[in-house]
């Protein structure tokens, strides 16, 4: 199948760790990369958010990134972009007036607006994952939630007009389902993990006598790294490694300094390094050099960063919200904690960096959890088979 990944601000090109940047644009490459192992075509189209970039870049063979001219060339925040979908939905219309992709996958909301205003010119099947819903925002940021008004309502329409719907939680079933969402629509589809193996102890971080406690991902609040620096401040002797935030002006990023105030609130500013983004290829030597993993989100969608741990081996003190109540089976791979609850937070991570005979259990089961239900080749077989379900019609009704 010639297939199209339509991802506004997502680009699997991008720097991870930033606060538009993170599991999603990990999700998107890796599935477009299996896919093509798999003997398709993949082309992801993503805003082009600067001018240094070529129209199109070779992500790896099979896999062609292509860059929509919507809007202007410079990084835009993405509750900011939705007035250029209209434009980028158009400019797809125009590439495949000739000859559409067989299905085209849109991820996140806004690649579903572009998606319909594509789809009013050009048939082609339509496959649709939200990544985040805004309700779900909404109600745990209030009015601190900075998406557009109408998103809500346009993920409305998507969901009813999309041909499939994949959900990567169950949990994300229960909410698309009361946003109107049809049954017959919806599917589950898991993000996957690498294959990471194993590894020692890395050097690079200091390591304190009571363990080392390490955080991964974007530096955002509904994260909750906040959680994980106050419940350090009950475990004297262990440190925290906080991994993510912008690439550039980092110093400067507000959640970089509340974080470090609350770190210093704490007495804490001994024990905590926040070490910026990393690259790809380092993920596995710092969850390795971990004794403990800790997620601790308001919510979340579904979370790679738990995957990721349990496929280095490692025990994940993970919130009981989200994809996490899927992933993460409490007492078998990890725990589960409250969220925003550093009390209890801490006492978990005071009895597990107590006992290495449970944290190496824990790890060993995480990692047999990634082999049997994880994998790229899994989750991209399970996308393929949502795929034929949807193209067989769209292909009949364009030979009639």
């Amino acid at each position: 199948m010639r297939i199209a990944m339509i991802s506004e601000h997502a680009s699997p090109l991008a720097v991870i760790g930033g606060a538009d940047a993170g599991g999603q644009n990990v999700h998107l490459a890796a599935l477009s990369r299996a896919l093509a192992d798999r003997g398709h075509t993949v082309e992801v189209y993503t805003r082009r958010d600067g001018t240094e970039s070529a129209e199109q870049v070779t992500l790896s063979p099979g896999v062609e990134v292509i860059h929509v001219p919507a809007g202007p060339p410079q990084p835009i925040p993405k509750d900011e972009l939705l007035p250029y979908m209209p434009d980028f939905g158009d400019w797809l219309a125009r590439r495949w007036i000739t000859g559409a992709p067989e299905v085209v996958h849109s991820h996140f909301w806004m690649s579903g607006v572009a998606a319909i205003v594509a789809r009013q010119h050009v048939p082609f099947a339509s496959a649709q994952t939200f990544h985040a819903l805004g309700v779900v925002k909404r109600r745990h940021q209030g009015a601190r939630d900075t998406s557009p008004a109408e998103r809500v309502a346009l993920e409305r329409r998507i969901a009813l007009e999309s041909d499939a719907v994949i959900a990567t939680a169950t949990e994300e079933v229960r909410e698309l389902l009361d946003l109107g969402c049809r049954a017959e629509t919806l599917h589950v589809v898991p993000c996957g993990v690498d294959d990471f193996p194993p590894t020692a102890p890395d050097g690079r971080w200091w390591r304190h006598s009571g363990g080392r406690v390490v955080s991964l991902g974007r530096l955002v609040e509904r994260k909750g790294v906040d959680t994980v620096i106050e419940a350090l401040a009950e475990l004297p002797d262990a440190e925290l490694v906080v991994a993510g935030g912008p690439a550039t002006g980092f110093d400067d990023d507000p959640e970089v300094r509340r974080l470090r105030a609350v770190a210093e609130r704490n007495g804490l500013s001994d024990r905590v390094s926040l070490i910026g983004p990393i690259p790809r290829d380092q993920v596995p030597a710092l969850l390795g050099s971990a004794d403990v993993v800790a997620c601790t989100p308001w919510y979340e969608p579904f979370g790679i960063v738990p995957l990721e741990a349990m496929a280095c081996g490692k025990p994940v003190v993970g919130a009981a919200v989200g994809g996490l109540l899927d992933t993460v089976v409490d007492g078998r791979t990890g725990i589960h904690v409250p969220p925003r609850d550093p009390h209890r937070l801490a006492e978990v991570l005071r009895e597990l960096l107590a006992d290495p005979g449970r944290r190496e259990a824990l790890g060993r089961a995480g990692r047999a959890r990634i082999a049997e239900n994880y994998t790229w080749p899994k989750v991209a077989e399970a996308t393929e088979n949502v795929y034929r379900r949807i193209v067989a019609p769209v292909t009949s009704e364009r030979s009639r």
